[in-house]
C-alpha cells in the first residue's frame, strides 16, 4: 500500500485508482471523437445523398446505425448480443444497450430499419411524410423492444388481413409496421417458460396484425386528430384485453426495468451530429434556395399539427428536414438538461420525435407539451431523471397537436397530465404495449377535447371524414392550409 493508503504499480508509484479514472476518461475522449468522425462522415455522405431519393438516404440512414454501435462497441459481441435480444422477453423497459451492449442494439436497430425499409419497397408504399414516421419509429423502438424475430407475425398477420380484403398490402404496409407496438406479446409467449411456445408466440401475432387494422381505423376519429400516435392508443386498448386473458390463463405478467447509463458523450455527440446534418441538408442541398427552405420551415411552424399533417405533401423536403433537426435537438436538450440519460429508450423517442416532424410536430407545438411534462414532475414530486419520467418527457409530445391548435397553455395542460397518467397507464398492460404513451395521450386527448371545445375555446376542429389509411396512400404534393383555417 502507499502512505496514502492506494494500490500503486510497483514501477511508477500512480495510485491505480487514478489510473482506473484516466482510462476511463481516455475512452470516453476515444468515443467522443469516434461519434464526431462518424457524424462528420455522415454529413459528407448525406450532401451527395441528398439528391439521390428518399431510399438511398433511408438504407444510409441504418447504416448510420450500424456504424454507431461497431464503433462504440467491440464488434465480437455484436452476434452474441444480438442472440440475447432475440431471446429476451422485452417488455417495457428492456433497454437493448443494458442487455446486450450499444454495439447490438444499434445493429439490431440497423437491420430492423432495413427490414422495414424492404417491407415497404417491395409493398409499393407511396412515400410521404408517414414513411417518415415509419423509418424514425422502427429504428427508434428497435433499441428498445423490437427486434428482427418478434416483428414477422404482427406484419404477416396484417398481410393475411389485407389479403382476405382482397386489397394491394401497401394500404396496410405501414400499419402492419405500426403494429409491432405489441411485439413483446409475442416474445413473452413465445419465450416464457412452463406458459407460452414458439407457435402459440406466432399465432398471438398473427391475431395481432389482423385485428389492429380496423381497430385503428375507428380509434383514428374519436381522437380528433389530437393524438399522433393513434396506433398506441389502438395498441393499449387491444393490450387490455390480452393482458388479462393471458393472467387467467396462467402467465405471470410483469414490467422490467433495465437502463443503461454512462453513454450521454458519445451519443450525445454522434445524434447531435446528424440532427445538424439534417438541418444543413434542408437549408443547402434540397436544390432550393436558403431563403425559400428557411420559409418553407416558418410556414411549418404555423401549422396546428393536427393528424394528419403530412409536411412532406405539403411543404416539401427541405423545411420538413430542418424540422427533424430542430426537434431532434430539442429532445437531445430536453433530456441532458433534466439530469437524464441518452440510452436506446430515450434515444427511441427522440428518433420518434424526428420521425414526427414530417407529420403533425415541430418546436412550436412540442415545446409546450414537454414544458408541462416537466411541471408536472417538479409539482407531483417525481424525478425527472427517472426513465419513466424521461420517456414521458419524449412521447409526451404525441399530445403537440392540443398545443398546436388550441394555444400553448392548453399543451402545458397536456403535458401535467401526462406527466401523471403515463406513470399508471402501462401498469394494467403490464409494459406489452411499447407505445405506451400513445395510450395514455389518447386518453388524455378524448377528455381534454370536449372540455377545451365545448367550454373554454369553442373551436370545434371538424371530425376527419378520411379513412384512416388515405395518410399512407397517397404521394402528391398538396397545399397547406391558411394559417388559422385548419378544420
Amino acid at each position: 500500500p502507499s502512505p496514502g493508503g492506494s494500490r500503486t504499480r510497483a514501477d511508477s508509484g500512480v495510485p491505480l485508482r487514478l489510473l482506473r479514472v484516466n482510462f476511463a476518461s481516455s475512452q470516453a475522449s476515444a468515443s467522443f471523437l469516434a461519434a464526431v468522425f462518424l457524424a462528420a462522415v455522415f454529413l459528407a455522405v448525406a450532401v451527395f445523398l441528398a439528391a439521390a431519393g428518399f431510399l438511398p438516404a433511408a438504407v444510409f440512414f441504418a447504416a448510420f446505425l450500424a456504424a454507431i454501435g461497431l464503433i462504440l462497441d467491440d464488434p465480437s459481441n455484436i452476434l452474441p448480443g444480438l442472440w440475447k435480444i432475440m431471446i429476451t422477453e422485452d417488455a417495457l423497459i428492456t433497454d437493448y444497450m443494458e442487455i446486450a451492449g450499444v454495439g447490438a442494439a444499434f445493429v439490431n436497430s440497423a437491420l430492423v430499419t432495413l427490414i422495414s425499409i424492404g417491407i415497404l419497397y417491395l409493398a409499393k408504399d407511396p412515400i410521404n411524410g408517414y414513411t417518415v414516421v415509419e423509418i424514425g419509429l422502427m429504428a427508434g423502438f428497435a433499441l428498445f423492444g423490437k427486434n428482427i424475430v418478434n416483428i414477422w407475425p404482427i406484419i404477416g398477420g396484417t398481410f393475411l388481413y389485407a389479403k382476405l380484403r382482397r386489397e394491394p398490402f401497401y394500404t396496410y404496409a405501414s400499419v402492419s409496421l405500426l403494429a409491432t407496438a405489441l411485439s413483446p406479446v409475442v416474445s413473452y409467449v413465445a419465450l416464457d417458460n412452463g406458459w407460452g411456445n414458439l407457435p402459440a408466440g406466432v399465432l398471438v401475432g398473427i391475431l395481432i396484425g389482423f385485428i389492429l387494422p380496423p381497430l385503428s381505423a375507428y380509434t383514428y376519429k374519436i381522437q380528433n386528430g389530437m393524438n399522433l400516435y393513434n396506433m398506441g392508443f389502438a395498441c393499449g386498448l387491444l393490450a387490455l384485453i390480452l393482458a388479462p386473458v393471458m393472467s387467467s390463463m396462467g402467465a405471470d405478467l410483469s414490467t422490467n426495468y433495465h437502463w443503461a447509463t454512462g453513454y450521454n458523450l458519445p451519443l450525445g455527440a454522434a445524434m447531435g451530429g446528424m440532427c445538424i446534418v439534417f438541418i444543413a441538408a434542408g437549408l443547402f442541398f434540397c436544390k432550393r434556395p436558403v431563403w425559400a427552405a428557411w420559409a418553407g420551415y416558418r410556414r411549418l411552424l404555423q401549422t396546428t399539427g393536427r393528424a394528419p399533417s403530412d409536411y412532406l405533401r405539403m411543404l416539401g423536403s427541405a423545411p420538413v428536414l430542418i424540422n427533424m433537426g430542430v426537434n431532434g435537438l430539442i429532445g437531445i436538450v430536453f433530456i441532458l438538461v433534466t439530469g437524464g440519460d441518452l440510452n436506446g429508450p430515450t434515444i427511441g423517442g427522440i428518433m420518434t420525435i424526428i420521425g414526427f416532424s414530417a407529420f403533425g410536430k415541430h418546436a412550436r407545438n412540442i415545446t409546450p407539451v414537454m414544458l408541462g411534462v416537466v411541471l408536472g414532475g417538479l409539482l407531483l414530486h417525481q424525478d425527472l431523471g427517472a426513465g419513466a419520467m424521461q420517456l414521458a418527457m419524449l412521447f409526451g409530445t404525441t399530445l403537440a397537436p392540443v398545443s398546436g391548435y388550441f394555444g400553448w397553455p392548453f399543451g402545458i395542460v397536456a403535458g401535467f397530465l401526462h406527466s401523471a397518467v403515463v406513470l399508471y397507464a402501462g401498469s394494467p398492460v403490464s409494459g406489452l404495449n411499447l407505445y405506451n404513451n400513445g395510450f395514455s395521450g389518447g386518453l388524455i386527448a378524448i377528455v381534454l377535447y370536449p372540455i377545451i371545445t365545448a367550454a373554454i375555446r369553442h373551436r370545434k376542429p371538424e371530425l376527419q371524414d378520411e379513412d384512416y389509411f388515405d395518410a399512407f396512400e397517397h404521394d402528391t404534393p398538396t397545399v397547406p392550409p391558411p394559417p388559422g383555417k385548419e378544420k
